[in-house]
């Protein structure tokens, strides 16, 4: 419990800087907006870039892990968005509500918590969750949110309207671009590393000083509620991986445990840029991110208990 609480410390008290900021006047009433609209355009995209542009083949060719992770993030992004679907919700809110079940914070608690549990050893699979996570999750929900936001009947000028928006949307064209670089077999200057370093830094602050102050505002009335959703992240996921890493592919115990750890995390800020940005769910994502927070101290709690970790 220790060292999982010195992990999330820091989340909120991010979140608290944020919240007493609106509350006490000293952010204004589109700060929320403005700073996450940094982290969509700037922040983001140069954490995506960075991290597609600089990993290699030999560091994420998991086979084994990436199943089992990447199964149980898409089995509950899936499950979500069906079940959002039937309930009668549109596509990208319901995308938004399955990236809200199925995106771990593997960034920001996953790499410091398998560090201390496994040493550098653990830095490979948090790295591998991130991409997965980061890149191809996202980069799903986004395209099902683009698709779902169309109004264009003709399939052929909807397809067009939807690959436009695509090619304009800052959270595609990054990792993209660095993918290409990576396969280019070029380097990152210097000074470019630290520019992409200074801004991916800003990411997760930003965004949950912006969760903060999104939380401090005035809620409208939400006719869904955040629980479905951290009941699919700490139980669901963590589940389906367990199964997966140690029944199904029987991965060695290291792989095992930390891809079990890295599906039971919270949900990340991710979510949540998403659902501010697109104008959609921002109330029950900004929920399902504190709740799961605050529920991950009981959860990971208990795995790194079952697991017999005594750090």
């Amino acid at each position: 419990m220790h060292t999982v609480l010195v992990v999330l410390a820091p989340i909120f008290a991010l979140i608290l800087v944020g919240y007493l900021c609106r509350k006490s006047g000293r952010l204004g009433p589109t700060a929320a907006s403005e700073i996450n609209r940094m982290v969509v355009w700037l922040c983001l995209p140069a954490l995506l870039f960075k991290v597609t542009a600089s990993a290699s083949w030999a560091e994420i060719w998991q086979p084994g892990f990436v199943l089992a992770f990447g199964g149980g993030t898409l089995a509950m992004f899936l499950a979500t968005l069906l079940w959002r679907l039937f309930s009668g919700h549109s596509l990208a809110t319901s995308s938004i509500d399955g990236l809200s079940a199925g995106y771990a914070n593997t960034g920001y608690i996953g790499i410091p918590l398998c560090a201390l549990l496994f040493g550098d050893a653990g830095l490979q699979p948090a790295l591998i969750a991130s991409l997965i996570v980061v890149c191809v999750l996202f980069a799903i929900a986004v395209v099902c949110i683009e698709v779902g936001l169309q109004t264009e009947k003709h399939v052929g000028r909807a397809a067009a309207k939807v690959l436009r928006a695509l090619a304009k949307n800052p959270l595609v064209i990054a990792p993209v671009a660095g993918a290409l670089w990576a396969c280019g077999g070029l380097g990152i200057a210097l000074p470019v590393l630290h520019f992409l370093d200074l801004l991916a830094a800003a990411t997760t602050p930003c965004a949950l000083v912006s969760l903060g102050l999104f939380l401090a505002q005035k809620a409208p009335a939400q006719t869904s509620s955040a629980w479905p959703l951290v009941v699919l992240k700490l139980v669901g996921q963590p589940l389906v991986t367990w199964v997966l890493a140690f029944k199904v592919l029987a991965l060695p115990s290291m792989w095992a445990t930390s891809a079990v750890l890295l599906a039971a995390l919270p949900t990340g800020t991710g979510p949540f840029m998403l659902a501010e940005y697109y104008n959609r769910e921002a109330g029950v994502v900004s929920r399902a991110i504190l709740l799961s927070t605050l529920g991950s101290l009981l959860t990971l709690g208990g795995l790194l208990y079952c697991f017999h970790f005594s750090v």
